[in-house]
């Protein structure tokens, strides 16, 4: 059983910063893929990002290129997105997700509760 725990959400004006924190529990996380989901209001859930679980691999979701950086730390349960340059468009609730591939929900085992991401304009 893993579970995850994301932080960092907030407010931010368009152009700005945030850095999400996933903490997963399990002694096997380093075993796992982890990446990010995110759902807008009135929107179904899309991918953002996902990181294999040595972090040699990496596949982002067209939108997140060039402005997000996911990155793991197996040695304190933890994965991270960096999001800069962020557009209101951005503005989601950011899920963690864990053990699976893909880009799409049901690819994915394990879920945060997620943390909201607001931008605005």
């Amino acid at each position: 059983q893993v579970q995850l725990v994301e932080s960092g959400g907030g407010l931010v004006q368009a152009g700005g910063s945030l850095r999400l924190s996933c903490a997963a529990s399990g002694r096997t996380f380093s075993r796992y893929a982890m990446g990010w989901f995110r759902q807008a209001p009135g929107k179904e859930r899309e991918f953002v990002v996902a990181i294999s679980w040595s972090g040699d691999r990496i596949y982002y979701t067209d939108s997140a290129k060039g402005r997000f950086t996911i990155s793991r730390d197996n040695a304190k349960n933890t994965v991270y997105l960096q999001m800069n340059s962020l557009k209101p468009e951005d503005t989601a609730v950011y899920y963690c997700v864990a053990e699976g591939g893909g880009d799409i929900p049901g690819g994915w085992h394990y879920w945060g509760q997620g943390t909201q991401v607001t931008v605005s304009s």
